[in-house]
């Protein structure tokens, strides 16, 4: 399914998409692509199913559970995936550039105006109003996923126990993840009611049958010559992906920052999985408690910077790696080495995601019809919501209370604020926002730049200061 064959017809009758037409939508889709990973699949399921119907329901939502598989962003993954149908690499590649290259640029500006005038009290202030909203929207994100993939009690027993895991036990997202697609596995193979059908129901009416869109049934070739391909794109971004964190230990030592960085987040772009609202937990844990890059308060801002731009949630990781590196410079003066460790951040963070997307997609697709495994790729959705639950809480604890400690006992391991630390204004501020979200459905970006004002306001009366 080459790019250069963009006169043939696709399986609906229609002309097949030229590959200045798919840059042109993926464009569309990486400058809407605002609410994290739940808001910026919609999205892709608006425009690519429901408008364009390149692919149909199925499709979509097979390629949606692989995705959710793999460590790492799930909806670049997915937008990589579907490039890769409709164009195969060249369309792979495309489509996951342009879903980061937004974000990529407004983190980037973001973070330079944060290292330069985040110590003022005016934009503390705006970010002290921003972290109530994203507490909000994290909450909402909970809801909203869990409504579509707990569809039934062993459902929701997954995610509880999913929870339950995490939160009280500190378990690792891999060992989650991994039981939740066995246990679906196990269900499917046997023929159980509770683990057929997909997780997420993203249309209110009948589903786009395949036989409607331009794509229908097809995938890409299967020959030798196509897998030949395949491993060799994979071996290129092999070398892409490692090389610099290679380079790095070596010139510079393992102390460095920029080593740390590097090893870091390559380290996480293999471990991490469940979605951006689980990686943040473990960014969050690592960036604060393991390198003191940030403090607690700081990651929060720099999520409040993702949420307003768009482009995958996960950006937030440059942050990160910019104030990692702003505030640990060594010869390089603070500015430039900020710029680099966000780059070098987006880097090995970003370009693992085509590695697993154009090595695992091809046998993917030869197992669309393969109902164990489809259930095994479905309950791996249950189990997210619980990691997104824990996430959220951890927000919650860090934005409504001055001081959060962390209980050890009876072989658990949990946070557990100090009562009598609550912030009253911040309660307050929490309790606005999610009655704008939901009660009233305030959009996300009125939101944010609503709870930005009152930020503001409240630190022009006194109510706020730093």
């Amino acid at each position: 399914m080459s790019a250069k064959n963009e006169t043939r017809l696709g399986a609906d009758g229609r002309d097949w998409p030229s590959f200045r037409d798919a840059l042109a939508v993926w464009t569309r889709i990486s400058l809407l692509s605002f609410g994290g990973p739940a808001g910026q699949i919609a999205v892709m399921h608006r425009i690519l199913v429901e408008e364009k119907r390149w692919l149909g329901e199925a499709r979509f939502l097979h390629a949606l559970n692989f995705c959710m598989l793999l460590p790492g962003p799930e909806a670049q993954q997915l937008a990589v995936y579907i490039g890769w149908l409709m164009h195969r690499t060249a369309g792979g590649i495309a489509a996951g550039l342009l879903f980061v290259f937004p974000g990529l640029v407004a983190i980037m500006a973001l973070s330079l105006i944060y290292a330069l005038y985040g110590d003022v009290s005016f934009v503390a202030a705006m970010f002290f109003g921003l972290k109530a909203a994203v507490l909000a929207i994290v909450l909402h994100a909970v809801v909203r996923i869990g409504s579509k993939a707990l569809r039934n009690a062993p459902m929701i027993a997954l995610a509880a126990a999913s929870f339950v895991a995490i939160f009280f036990f500190d378990a690792p997202f891999p060992a989650i993840i991994l039981a939740a697609a066995l246990i679906g596995y196990v269900g499917g193979r046997a023929g159980m009611q509770a683990f057929q059908g997909g997780g997420h129901d993203t249309t209110n009416g009948a589903p786009l049958a395949d036989t409607e869109t331009i794509l229908g049934s097809e995938s890409p070739d299967r020959g030798g010559s196509a897998t030949a391909m395949s491993f060799r794109v994979c071996g290129v971004l092999l070398v892409l992906w490692l090389a610099p964190s290679a380079t790095l230990l070596f010139a510079l030592g393992p102390d460095h920052v920029f080593s740390d960085i590097a090893v870091f987040f390559s380290k996480m772009a293999v471990v991490t999985f469940g979605g951006a609202y689980a990686v943040l937990a473990y960014v969050a844990q690592a960036a604060v408690d393991s390198f003191g890059w940030l403090k607690p308060g700081e990651m929060l801002d720099g999520l409040g910077m993702a949420e307003t731009t768009p482009g995958p949630l996960i950006m937030v990781t440059q942050f990160v790696g910019f104030m990692g590196a702003f505030r640990d410079p060594g010869a390089l003066s603070p500015l430039l080495a900020g710029v680099l460790g966000g780059l070098l951040t987006t880097w090995v963070t970003f370009v693992p995601c085509f590695l697993w997307i154009f090595l695992g997609a091809p046998y993917i697709e030869r197992l669309r019809d393969n109902r164990a495994l489809s259930a095994a790729l479905g309950t791996i959705t249950a189990a997210v919501v619980g990691v997104i639950l824990n996430l959220a809480i951890w927000f919650a604890l860090h934005v409504l209370f001055r001081k959060v400690g962390v209980f050890e006992g009876a072989g658990m391991r949990f946070a557990l604020p100090d009562f009598a630390s609550l912030d009253p204004v911040s309660a307050v501020l929490a309790a606005m926002a999610l009655l704008a979200v939901f009660r009233f459905k305030i959009g996300m970006m009125a939101l944010l730049g609503v709870a930005a004002a009152l930020g503001l306001g409240l630190h022009a009366v006194g109510l706020v200061t730093y």
